[in-house]
């Protein structure tokens, strides 16, 4: 195969098209695209998401006999400008015109109006729509433009995105790179959006217009009998975007809901979809199943709520009959919240009165015309105690669904359910299997009817795998019978005061042995150690026997708390330097957490509590004052650790928390709902933590009786949700062997390097990973294995076994992360292939000093940086100012490591060390002395072509053939260099024009390096390295030099100018007296002129800021925000704009400098609106932001050159822009999408008109 075949387009996107047309779509490419309504498409501008042509074409079959006036004016609803909402308001408004359709008025026969509805799509008939999908498709915004891989439109309606990477390329990227850009670029496609695809082929995710990436999930069966593609993305083709699936998740699995943080959009997941119509199919069937519609077991965390939210409306919708729905728990939080997810999803009002307190208000609403109703199962009791249940209706139209269809509910009061609705349907949910002994459940709801297990839900990444410690502390509970009856009396959610005062009395000592003093306060002591160190910090629960434990054991761990902390902070003043960041990193978590009790009331607490010797009066105060609710629940707020009892068990969604501590004894569906807190997905969380404390798994096997006899044997691919530590001990060990196993058979030595230190183990970890690049195979191989090795050893921290091996699982992941920042080095070339950007880039890596006679900031050149003065010149900005640096030196490290890879090991140390300033681990001083030694080791490489008397081309071949093998005499390394020289004179007549593209052309550079090579090496290179060697070559110039010709050696000799000027600056500058200086600042005409002479047209003026605020002139703006407009009190865009226009003005004139935060008087005024805007919200977030938004606007070549930074004057701050000349035209998009060239007139600027564009090129760029 040859290589254009092996590409995104080749190897998935005409893959996918070709089977989006077997399904009935339209296949059109839109790369060129014509318009108007005769066009490709059918729109008038790229700007339009709607293709309103085709539209209108559609809306004509779908509503006969309507007037054009009111198609006209359904449209106009339905593609109205939404820029001023919020995005995923947007997308609710436009889903509800699409799934309701428009109201219009038109005229009757008798003239009047009247009202009628526009449909848009068919939901019906899969058939009567229009079926378009879209390739390569041009979207445009106000500064940007995009083009999506592909999308799919229902009518003209752009209802699907899909986005596409070559196989092997991770999807993620896919939402990194392109998703996320498109959300903020192109918003407008969004709002019509239903859901998105994104795909490498071998791995495809489907998530909500606006999910985050942990929410895109796989869609890994096509139908609910488990059928699948070829390969991934084929199941998730046909099991979304065929018509008739798409038309029924559009219209039928899509919910909106209110949260603290604004609405959110869901979206179903793969089991949902099958299990909801699973449960339709059965409620097609009623009058044989007798009213038993099933068990749906979906396991905890998997959207059980939604699912349910989502089959009543599908049933309201599609199936013929006046239904109501029944919804029963068996507590009032269960109840509350379920209340909670059908109100903030619109579905019922919220405060509506349709809760049931009593049976006599259930047969009232019954009685009513409600589509929902709410109550509790202790409500099915009969008015007087012996009395049988009397109906409370007998229509046959109520469907009654259970959250958790099990436990206390059915026996007697299931029942009393059936006599009560005597002719009603039953579904039952649960997120925990049937178990031996609730055959009652089996009777009232029939078989399973959707299983979605522990096993599937972390198969499907819906959760996370459970783990499982035991920590029981020696003293141990050794009574059988004590458990048995204990759990019974336990296994009720909450205690009332009267069953615990029953515990007390009933149990005695054996009670005694949970609650002593001494056990509990080695619990808290192992407790507090273990939270701090876990490898995952998320949040965590200690479940406690009763209140009175959970009130004792948060004053314990705040004694210990303190106590470890203390421990530390003493640690931390003897700890070396370079182990410093993770201990202070501990200090800072343990500083920064909040604790806190949540328990439910109960009358006279504060005194029965001061008996015990606690005060529950200032817990019950934070609990009263405070949403502790949401702050728990928010990853962000330092609540991470809760005491707990019986709230926040079952019902209780944080998927931030990580580890559960279990100091209470529970079993079957109170155990599964309470281990299952941990089990949600949260970015960066492997898995979950159960660790017991009190035995509660003791005994395995018994825990498994939790899984219904008949399905829980192996047969039936039930599995346990919960693995052993001990399993995760075996991975471990596993993982190391099998990577040791790994290296070995490639010649890299793990235990030599375990030992090694200093420099020795630079050399071997240089060695380890040159043998690992030997082939992509490899490198592959070792990362995925290393990767296995760092998930399995954070997920067993803090356990001794993990702790024993933290050096050998360093010195694996250091071989890694080394391996996969060089694999990203071809990443950052190959974006570079214009020889424009690349002299650009080239030249603007250096920025010119001019001192100003009032001895004010110069703007900074890197390579003549006195960096021992660094910290004194900038003490009012420090971290803006290393900024700059930083920045500065990572493009010249760019630079240098795309002309020669054999530097990429300075690149490394430099990422590295940006890693470890933001991780805290160095102070600015520090930083920077290191920036220092990185940047003079940078200056002395790029000096060394001239010392070893060869190009920069030939030094990168010369670099290649060298290291890090073989060792050479001075006489044969001159014959190596003869090699280099001869092998570019060779291949260089071979770069044609698209030679990478022909196999042809190809072969020739090959066979042209070998041949050289095999005249011109010395013998000193046998057959195995000879072949190494042809191949970096090869590798090397396939990645340095271009389709369309040039390289990106071809900045050299520019860049070689600039350094010679900025070299003898110095000495110029302290020639230039202090009255030519006062000239120069005085006289803009004769200051353009100096720097023109003095340092050619890449130099720009560097007054202080004061006196930059003398007024306007050409070479200086003001502005008074970057975002927001004052006038109107808002943010605006066109701000943004009017910036980006400022600054690419004067890059294309003579340079000069904007200034931010002054009014067009010069008056300070300070930057605090766009403050506000920013994240964060302070002068390094405006600064991020800035960046941001000229690297997208004006190209890296323009972005790059710019030197931002922060000032104070009277008291504000002042963002302030220097801005060298271009040494190339610098064009912007306008909002309209079209390339605009800006120029400065006086003190304004304008655009060129196009009549004037030829005639500015060639005078102000001549010499380009």
């Amino acid at each position: 195969m040859s290589p254009s075949e092996l590409t995104e387009d080749a190897l998935v996107e005409q893959p996918a098209l070709q089977l989006l047309s077997q399904l009935g779509w339209q296949v059109i490419s839109g790369f060129d695209e014509t318009l108007g309504p005769a066009g490709t498409l059918g729109r008038d501008s790229q700007s339009e998401p709607v293709l309103g042509h085709r539209l209108r074409d559609a809306l004509r079959v779908l509503n006969p006999g309507l007037p054009e006036a009111a198609l006209g004016d359904a449209i106009e609803q339905l593609v109205q400008n939404r820029s001023a909402m919020d995005g995923v308001r947007a997308n609710r408004e436009v889903y509800e015109l699409l799934r309701e359709g428009a109201k219009v008025e038109v005229n009757g026969s008798d003239g009047s109006l009247h009202a009628t509805t526009v449909r848009f799509i068919d939901w019906g008939r899969a058939d009567a729509n229009d079926w378009l999908a879209v390739s390569q498709f041009w979207i445009a915004g106000d500064m940007y433009k995009r083009r999506a891989d592909i999308v799919l439109f229902v009518n003209g309606i752009p209802l699907v995105v899909i986005e596409l990477k070559v196989s092997h390329k991770n999807v993620r990227n896919a939402y990194d790179d392109n998703l996320r850009d498109y959300r903020d670029t192109v918003a407008h496609l969004f709002w019509f959006n239903a859901f998105v695809v994104l795909s490498n082929g071998a791995d495809s995710r489907v998530g909500s217009t606006s999910a985050s990436w942990g929410h895109f999930a796989e869609w890994k069966r096509i139908n609910s009998e488990g059928e699948q593609g070829i390969v991934s993305l084929e199941t998730a083709l046909r099991g979304t975007c065929d018509p008739y699936r798409l038309l029924d998740l559009v219209e039928n699995f899509v919910a909106y809901t209110e949260r603290p943080g604004g609405l959110a959009k869901a979206f179903a997941k793969n089991h949902q979809y099958l299990g909801v119509n699973n449960s339709l199919e059965a409620l097609q069937e009623l009058q044989q199943r007798e009213g038993r519609l099933g068990v749906f077991w979906h396991t905890q965390g998997s959207g059980k709520s939604l699912s349910m939210l989502w089959f009543t409306q599908k049933v309201l919708r599609k199936e013929p009959g006046n239904w109501t729905f029944v919804l029963v728990t068996d507590r009032k939080e269960l109840d509350e919240q379920l209340y909670g997810t059908f109100a903030d999803s619109g579905v019922i009002t919220a405060g509506q009165r349709v809760h049931a307190d009593n049976s006599a208000r259930l047969r009232e609403l019954l009685g009513q015309d409600h589509r929902y109703v709410f109550t509790l199962i202790h409500k099915f009791i009969p008015p007087e105690k012996g009395q049988r249940m009397p109906v409370l209706s007998e229509r046959d139209d109520i469907i009654v669904i259970t959250d958790e269809a099990h436990r206390t509910q059915y026996d007697t009061l299931a029942a009393n359910m059936r006599l009560a609705l005597p002719n009603a349907s039953y579904l039952g949910f649960t997120g925990t299997p049937l178990i031996v002994g609730e055959e009652e459940t089996r009777r009232v709801f029939g078989d399973y009817v959707s299983i979605y297990n522990f096993r599937d839900s972390i198969d499907d990444g819906a959760t996370v795998p459970l783990y499982y410690e035991n920590r029981t502390p020696e003293l141990q509970l050794t009574n059988e019978d004590f458990d048995e009856e204990l759990e019974d009396l336990l296994e009720a959610a909450e205690l009332d005061e009267t069953q615990e005062r029953a515990v007390a009395r009933r149990f005695g000592q054996q009670y005694e042995l949970i609650t002593r003093p001494n056990r509990l306060e080695e619990v808290a002591a192992d407790l507090v150690r273990h939270f701090v160190n876990r490898g995952f910090r998320g949040k965590a629960m200690y479940v406690a026997i009763d209140k009175a434990t959970a009130v004792r054991m948060f004053d314990l761990v705040e004694v210990e708390w303190a106590r470890y902390l203390a421990e530390l902070e003493a640690e931390l003043a003897d700890t070396p330097e370079l182990e410093r960041p993770h201990l202070e990193s501990r200090i800072d978590f343990m500083r920064g957490t909040d604790m806190a009790v949540v328990v439910s009331q109960a009358q006279n607490e504060v005194a029965d509590m001061a008996d015990a010797g606690l005060d529950i009066a200032k817990h019950r105060k934070r609990m009263v004052d405070e949403d502790l609710d949401s702050k728990f629940k928010d990853p962000e707020d330092p609540f991470r650790l809760v005491f707990v009892c019986a709230m926040w068990l079952t019902g209780f969604d944080s998927p931030s928390t990580s580890t559960v501590y279990l100091d209470k004894p529970m079993r079957n569906h109170v155990l599964m709902q309470t281990i299952a807190r941990a089990n949600r997905v949260f970015p960066n969380k492997d898995n979950g933590l159960i660790v017991d404390y009190v035995g509660v798994f003791r005994n395995l096997e018994r825990a498994l009786a939790i899984y219904a006899a008949g399905r829980a044997g192996p047969e039936s691919g039930v599995d346990s949700p919960i693995r052993p530590k001990d399993e995760l001990i075996a991975e471990l060990e596993a993982a190391l062997s099998d990577t040791v196993d790994f290296c070995d058979a490639h010649d890299v030595d793990l235990h030599d390097l375990d030992s090694a230190q200093g420099f020795e183990f630079i050399a071997l970890q240089k060695a380890a990973v040159e043998a690992l690049l030997v082939d992509e195979q490899t490198r592959r191989q070792y990362v995925a294995l290393a990767r296995r090795v760092r998930s399995t050893f954070k997920a067993l921290l803090p356990d001794p076994e993990a702790i024993e091996v933290t050096h050998r699982v360093a010195v694996i992941r250091s071989i890694a992360s080394k391996i996969e920042s060089m694999s990203e080095a071809p990443d950052i070339s190959g974006v570079m292939s214009s020889v424009s950007d690349l002299l650009d880039r080239s030249v603007g890596a250096k920025e010119y000093i001019i001192r100003s006679a009032g001895g004010a900031d110069p703007l900074l050149d890197l390579s003549a940086l006195d960096f021992d003065q660094l910290a004194f010149h900038f003490a009012a900005n420090k971290r803006t100012a290393a900024k700059a640096i930083e920045k500065d030196l990572e493009k010249r490290l760019d630079d240098a490591t795309r002309k020669n890879p054999m530097r990429l090991d300075l690149a490394e140390r430099f990422r590295r060390l940006i890693d470890e300033y933001n991780a805290g681990t160095h102070n600015l001083e520090e930083f920077l002395r290191r920036l220092k030694a990185i940047n003079d080791e940078l200056t002395e490489e790029e000096q060394r072509a001239v010392r070893e008397d060869l190009s920069e081309a030939e030094l990168a071949i010369y670099d290649l053939l060298t290291k890090p093998e073989p060792e050479l005499t001075e006489a044969e390394a001159r014959k190596v260099k003869g090699a280099a020289r001869r092998l570019l004179e060779h291949v260089e007549d071979k770069l044609v024009l698209d030679w990478k593209k022909q196999q042809q052309t190809l072969s020739a550079v090959k066979v042209a390096i070998g041949e050289v090579l095999d005249e011109e090496l010395p013998e000193v290179y046998g057959p195995e390295l000879f072949d190494t060697k042809v191949g970096s070559v090869f590798d090397h110039i396939y990645t340095s030099y271009f389709d369309e010709g040039g390289s990106v050696y071809e900045a050299t000799e520019a860049e070689a100018r600039s350094a010679t000027a900025v070299a003898t600056l110095p000495d110029v500058a302290e020639d230039v007296s202090d009255e030519l200086v006062a000239m120069a600042a005085a006289n803009p005409d004769l200051r353009a002129r100096f720097m023109e002479k003095l340092l050619g047209t890449d130099a720009t003026w560097a007054c202080s800021t004061e006196e930059l605020l003398g007024g306007e002139t050409r070479e200086v703006e003001y502005k008074q925000t970057a975002r927001w407009n004052v006038r109107e009190q808002r943010r605006d865009r066109a701000m943004e704009d009017v910036i980006v226009k400022t600054v690419a003005g004067m890059l294309n004139d003579h340079g000069g400098t904007l200034l931010i935060g002054v009014t067009d008087d010069g008056e300070p005024v300070g930057l605090d609106d766009d403050y506000a805007l920013v994240k964060p919200p302070n002068a390094d977030g405006l600064v991020n932001w800035l960046d941001t938004l000229f690297e997208n606007s004006l190209g890296h070549a323009g972005a790059h050159r710019l030197a931002i930074r922060m000032d104070q004057v009277d008291g504000h701050d002042i963002c302030r822009i220097d801005i060298p000349a271009s040494r190339r035209p610098i064009w912007v998009k306008n909002p309209q999408g079209v390339d605009t060239l800006y120029q400065r007139r006086n003190n304004s600027t304008r655009a060129v008109p196009n009549a004037e564009i030829e005639s500015f090129l060639t005078d102000r760029f001549r010499d380009s």
